[in-house]
């Protein structure tokens, strides 16, 4: 039992021997490859035979002819019979700065130098090159010379031939231009001089924002490839990774300033396109080239803004100017943008709800906007002519009181008619251009019409019992007006904050007191259309489980314009008067 613990300490005791006997020796430094190609990236390992610290090596001497990428650093100790030996080895990934016979210089750690390498780069494509090479990447412009501000499009394709662990691609770069990835990556497969390679295709959109000559630095590529290991155990064969960086190729790129004789000023933005294009549309749709509405009818009108070559944040606002009597309500711009054949098309779609006040014919501005063709380098103008719109009376709706005559006004007293009746009557309006017999003979048909309805109203009067019902004209005003614009433009919030001003405003002549709530709105009114139409409105905005989609304003839009033409009908049956004893 004594003999073998004396056996074990002095294992032990050789072991610390062995253990503080280790100290550096010796610094080595090997390449994967040589030659390498420009865009290609090789890897430097560099071994001390000792434990150091990371930061014991200095690569400073390393960036005159190269870029270094990346550095990896791992420590290892081995023990065979009793042996022990510690190593640590520093991956350094070196891009070449430029082709020719290239020198890595001697490393040094704690005062031990590697040796010198020499390294032949050869440019991309020549006849010195190899010919397949696993991980390449292609890029490609969709123009070198552009306008300052001009959308243009970059194609990197990243070409993959050897199995992937990890990778990732960085962002192109250009001094003063705004970058931007359209759309997802496209991943595919394909065959180039006759190797498989798996292909990832990503797009950018590049503006530039500063005239000149500039270098487009494509992305690079960062990754860990799979290689075969040198180690081999019987049948067993091990897999390593291999750190690997590739660069595509720069790209030249001029970029002209604006020109001289493009106006621009505070109605025209510096607009640079292959294509630009106005169109409108109608709602509800004209015929035959006629755009004839109803007053109190919301009409839609929706102008498209089409542009190739330019970004939707470049797109310029879209104003629409109009006459008296028509009220314009814009709606929230949409903005579009789709990639066809390398080049980007943007779209601004802005719809503007148009409400008459009263009939008559309304002449709209035309809408110019200039922008400057990069194809026929020319100064052009997308213009939407004017446009001249007619609203008719609408029999729905009460005529306006008070009407003139070109000719003669005649007005006639109702408080006369009806001896200071409560009961209001509207009477249509009579206008008389030239004499004719048949307007004479109008005009006694109304007179005749007139009398009747005096007399009506008198009768009723006199058999009025405990239960009546005042009704209310309709009124056409501006609550009613926005009211009905903001259902054709489907916004919720806004309906709700117009709809107690509307109500208010059409049941002022009744009575003083105001509607403050919508529950009272709703059981004054009594209208199950209109009840049913609030409470999907309600729903979409604060309902806990809230509608799926936008909310749509048809159906709300309807019963209001049902009321507003009918008045509000309150219910007054079983009104008593107590008198004082």
């Amino acid at each position: 039992m004594v003999n073998m613990n004396f056996k074990l300490l002095m294992l032990l005791a050789l072991l610390a021997v062995s253990q503080t006997s280790l100290a550096l020796t010796k610094v080595t430094a090997s390449i994967d490859a040589n030659p390498v190609m420009s865009n290609e990236s090789i890897v430097l390992t560099v071994i001390a035979d000792d434990s150091v610290e990371r930061d014991s090596l200095d690569t400073t001497p390393l960036l005159k002819d190269f870029i270094l990428a990346r550095t990896e650093v791992s420590s290892q100790t081995d023990m065979v019979n009793f042996n022990t030996t510690r190593t640590t080895r520093w991956q350094i990934v070196l891009m070449p700065r430029h082709t020719g016979k290239l020198i890595i210089p001697a490393l040094t750690i704690d005062g031990h130098h590697s040796q010198a390498i020499k390294v032949q780069v050869i440019e991309q494509g020549s006849a010195n090159s190899t010919p397949q090479q696993d991980i390449f990447i292609t890029a490609e412009l969709s123009a070198n010379d552009v306008y300052v501000q001009q959308l243009l499009t970059l194609t990197v394709k990243l070409h993959i031939g050897v199995q992937l662990q990890r990778g990732s691609l960085t962002e192109p770069s250009l001094t003063n231009a705004t970058i931007e990835q359209i759309g997802k990556d496209i991943e595919n497969d394909g065959i180039v001089n006759g190797k498989r390679y798996r292909i990832i295709e990503r797009t950018y959109a590049i503006t530039p924002e500063q005239s000149g000559k500039f270098t487009l630095d494509t992305p690079m590529f960062a990754g860990d490839i799979m290689v075969q290991s040198r180690r081999r155990s019987g049948f067993l064969s091990f897999g390593e990774t291999k750190p690997v960086n590739i660069s595509g190729d720069k790209l030249p790129l001029t970029v002209r300033p604006i020109p001289d004789n493009y106006p621009i000023d505070a109605n025209n933005s510096w607009l640079p396109s292959e294509l630009l294009a106005l169109h409108q549309e109608w709602q509800p749709v004209s015929s035959q080239g006629k755009h004839e509405f109803k007053v109190g009818e919301p009409i839609t009108r929706t102008i498209t803004l089409t542009a190739a070559g330019l970004g939707k944040a470049q797109l310029p606002k879209i104003i629409m100017n109009a006459p008296v009597g028509l009220k314009i309500y814009p709606d929230q711009a949409e903005l579009h943008s789709s990639l066809t054949k390398e080049r980007l098309i943007s779209q601004k779609r802005q719809s503007f709800a148009l409400v008459a006040s009263h009939a008559g014919e309304y002449i709209l501005p035309k809408i110019t906007i200039a922008w400057w063709n990069t194809v026929t380098n020319k100064y052009q103008q997308a213009v939407l002519p004017m446009q001249t719109i007619t609203v008719h009376p609408n029999a729905d709706l009460p005529q306006p009181a008070n009407v003139k005559n070109s000719t003669t006004a005649n007005t006639l007293s109702q408080d006369s008619l009806l001896n200071n009746t409560t009961t209001s009557i509207v009477t249509p309006p009579i206008i008389i251009e030239k004499a004719s017999d048949l307007q004479w003979l109008f005009l006694a048909l109304w007179l005749l019409t007139a009398i009747a309805w005096a007399g009506h109203v008198i009768y009723l009067k006199r058999n009025n019992s405990l239960n009546t019902s005042n009704t209310k004209p309709a009124k056409v005003n501006n609550n009613y007006l926005a009211l009905m614009a903001a259902c054709k433009k489907n916004n919720a919030e806004q309906v709700l904050s117009l709809i107690l001003p509307w109500l208010n405003n059409l049941s002022s002549h009744q009575d003083n007191d105001e509607i403050t709530t919508l529950t009272t709105a709703l059981v004054k009114l009594n209208n199950e259309a209109l009840t049913c139409a609030i409470n999907n409105v309600q729903q979409h905005l604060y309902g806990k489980e809230a509608l799926e989609g936008s909310w749509v304003g048809e159906d709300l839009l309807t019963a209001i314009q049902q009321i507003n033409a009918a008045g509000i009908e309150e219910n007054t049956s079983n009104k008593f008067t107590l008198n004082p004893n």
